[in-house]
């Protein structure tokens, strides 16, 4: 990975780390590069059973290095090339599946401004510990952009189709505690908590019930999707592979026990 992105697996968790804290973590090709790098190393890895998804300095991730973008826009535009725009479908996109449909838990800690594609990625996790100085602002038509890293596909399944629209169409900035009560918070916790709050969230899901988790993942994303026939189906076939697991075995032997469960992963 480069220095930009730092990758850690202890105990079953991956974390992810943008680290570009002087530049507020945008997103130059170089982080591009290496984030979906450790997203794609954390979703194959079977040793990998959660991942925290941090930030280092005072943003998130501000979303689109504008530097480096502006540059490449002028060598597109004195090549006759499009080169610019292919980081949706080489970077952006790889990121947020991986995230999205990895089969294992993915918690992102919010520690300040997540802004365009950082909002994306932040989006695209499946818990989100926000700082309560953090904000979360959806830029794109700000600077004549569309939505891109999956925001249009996860905004409107938080908030609804006519809020996403509302906060896409006229972009501004939400303060932690609106995000929660939007719904794209998870949690808000003191900004000094936050590390902590998050580490202990992510820690939590490695030692929890991996096949259930990646179940849970699953059915939430086909019954967004799917009508309530075959959504009562993929449960059907999920219950099953859940139920079949050693873990639930294990959960099974804990409970009537009445002893705390040691889950396995599998």
């Amino acid at each position: 990975m480069a220095d930009s992105v730092l990758y850690d697996v202890t105990d079953g968790l991956a974390t992810i780390t943008l680290n570009r804290p002087d530049a507020m973590n945008a997103l130059n090709v170089e982080t591009k590069v290496a984030l979906r790098d450790a997203a794609a190393a954390a979703g194959s890895d079977p040793a990998v059973r959660a991942v925290l998804l941090a930030a280092n300095g005072r943003a998130f991730c501000v979303g689109q290095d504008l530097k480096e973008h502006i540059a490449l826009l002028e060598e597109d535009r004195t090549t006759g090339t499009q080169h610019t725009m292919t980081t949706v479908s080489e970077h952006y996109n790889p990121v947020v599946r991986a995230l999205a449909t990895m089969p294992k838990p993915v918690v992102a800690a919010v520690n300040g401004v997540a802004a365009g594609a950082g909002l994306g990625f932040a989006l695209a996790a499946d818990y989100r510990v926000v700082a309560d100085t953090a904000k979360f602002t959806t830029a794109f038509a700000g600077v004549a952009l569309t939505a891109d890293s999956g925001v249009s596909w996860t905004l409107p399944r938080l908030v609804g189709q006519g809020r996403a629209a509302d906060l896409l169409l006229f972009p501004r900035t939400l303060s932690a505690q609106e995000a929660y009560d939007l719904g794209i918070a998870s949690k808000v916790v003191p900004a000094d908590d936050l590390a902590a709050e998050a580490l202990a969230a992510a820690r939590a899901l490695a030692q929890g019930p991996t096949v259930a988790y990646a179940a849970i993942k699953e059915s939430l994303a086909h019954g967004a999707a799917h009508s309530l026939e075959e959504t009562l189906a993929k449960e059907g076939e999920l219950q099953t592979r859940a139920g079949t697991s050693e873990d639930h075995g294990i959960a099974v032997r804990a409970f009537v026990a009445k002893e705390k469960p040691r889950y396995l992963g599998r």
